[in-house]
């Protein structure tokens, strides 16, 4: 009953958030970057909550906890140092400025316009369309379940919910909507997230106490029948911190930005959340360790790992403080959905339709196809979290190395090295994609963190190696993509 009226009053704020974001959009870029005037805490809560999802507190937890024990707290540490902090102060200002200079919106427009490309905008949309899609439908997958055992209501009916409250916000508010719920959200992860943290470390004698536990027991677990492949931990870090910088839902926030002075301010406030936040969720991952003796497993005798940290809240923690996390993990995963849906439905509306078939649309107009084809994605999201087509499932466990390994370089490149040539990003994003979908055949699913990183890697050498032989971007738009740079 507790969970059930928290919310229902999170799902009215989200509601009312959506109509007052609705008098505020008039224009494509109001709707897409809340008119280029988000300021730095909203920024940087709108960085955060779409960074970390339910797939941090429950399925990574859960499973790299009492794989690495306390040394999952290094992941903690890459997300944010790496992957918010620097990220800010690596890329904040040029992207703020340079989007600006090109008047891109998206990364497909930043890439069309930076290198002058015919079909690369064509390239990096479709990509877009075909990986982030299936990702945000694995976020709404995580959600169904998770409503399903705690209201005792259908997969299907708890879909629908989901899929309900982020389509009236976000198609009413566009990313204004966006980011002021993601600054609700925020402050409720962090109090959550902090709650969780302290009454379980209590619950394990206290935090001296409970790091000696689960160092004694890690060992006993795990580390003593067999060492644990840190390779794989590195790569995951590596993975998960760099990753962010490549992916467009990420970049999108620094294309918002009021402007280049709050970029500082964005960089530390993002850096707090972030610690605040993959800190709890790593550290108490690894107190499984603390009240389990071995993991839960399954009917086939297979480690059920997404199990363990549900059950770990409902068995040691007060049924308000339950719903609370119960309500932080809706937060984190709602704002992750309505990032991911914005940006699928700009590859088709802004870098496809408006780009390429209908230049001359009117601003009114553009706003009605965003707002139309977010509501055709949240529902196209629905039906592939529905009925889990085998291939797009693939294409799931795919998203992050193919989007990080297209992207990444040929973004940073074009940020920072005036060299880098048209075909230098093409042959980069090939690249990527293609070491992405090869290496994860070969090694399997269990080593994507390495087959990402690899994809992430490899293109940092191949584009230089090709520009070096291919013809220079024209000096004009050097000349404005990099102004007051």
């Amino acid at each position: 009953m507790i969970a059930i009226i928290m919310v229902s009053i999170f799902v009215m704020m989200m509601i009312v958030v959506g109509f007052w974001g609705m008098k505020k959009t008039a224009t494509l870029n109001d709707f897409f970057l809340g008119g280029r005037n988000i300021g730095p805490f909203v920024s940087a809560f709108a960085y955060g909550t779409t960074y970390f999802s339910a797939v941090i507190f429950i399925g990574f937890a859960g499973q790299f906890g009492w794989k690495y024990g306390l040394n999952v707290l290094w992941i903690a540490l890459g997300n944010a140092f790496i992957g918010s902090f620097l990220a800010w102060m690596f890329l904040g200002r040029r992207t703020r400025v340079m989007s600006q200079n090109l008047n891109a919106m998206t990364m497909p427009e930043f890439l069309h316009t930076r290198y002058d490309g015919k079909y690369i905008k064509i390239i990096a949309a479709v990509l877009i369309f075909m990986f982030l899609l299936p990702y945000s439908a694995s976020v709404f997958k995580g959600l169904g379940y998770l409503f399903e055992v705690s209201f005792n209501i259908s997969f299907d009916s708890a879909l629908l919910i989901i899929m309900t409250i982020t389509g009236i916000y976000l198609i009413l508010g566009g990313y204004f909507a966006v980011t002021v719920t993601d600054f609700i959200q925020g402050f409720i992860m962090l109090v959550g997230a902090v709650a969780m943290t302290v009454i379980l470390t209590a619950k394990a004698g206290g935090l001296e106490q409970a790091f000696q536990t689960v160092s004694l027991n890690y060992y006993k677990h795990v580390y003593s029948v067999a060492k644990p492949d840190y390779i794989l931990l590195a790569s995951l870090i590596f993975m998960t911190s760099f990753g962010v910088w490549g992916m467009p839902q990420m970049i999108q926030k620094f294309y918002a930005v009021k402007n280049e002075k709050v970029i500082k301010i964005a960089a530390w406030t993002t850096f707090l959340f972030a610690a605040v936040i993959t800190t709890c969720a790593y550290y108490t991952g690894a107190l499984t360790h603390v009240f389990f003796d071995a993991p839960i497993m399954s009917a086939a005798g297979k480690p059920q790992f997404d199990q363990m940290i549900p059950q770990l809240l409902a068995t040691y923690l007060p049924e308000v403080l339950v719903a609370f996390i119960l309500l932080l993990i809706l937060s984190a995963s709602m704002s992750t959905i309505s990032s991911l849906i914005l940006v699928s439905a700009s590859s088709v509306s802004i870098d496809l339709y408006k780009g390429k078939i209908n230049p001359n649309i009117s601003g009114k107009d553009s706003v009605v196809m965003m707002r139309f084809l977010s509501g055709v994605f949240i529902a196209i999201s629905y039906f592939i979290a529905r009925y889990e087509f085998s291939f797009i499932v693939t294409l799931m466990s795919l998203s992050w190395g193919v989007i990080a390994g297209a992207f990444l370089a040929p973004y940073i490149y074009g940020l920072y090295w005036k060299r880098t040539t048209l075909w230098g990003a093409k042959i980069g994003m090939i690249s990527g994609v293609t070491t992405a979908i090869v290496l994860f055949y070969a090694m399997g699913p269990a080593k994507s963190p390495f087959s990402a990183s690899m994809a992430m890697i490899i293109p940092f050498f191949v584009i230089p190696a090709v520009s070096m032989f291919t013809p220079k971007i024209n000096k004009r738009i050097l000349v404005k993509a990099f102004k007051n740079i």
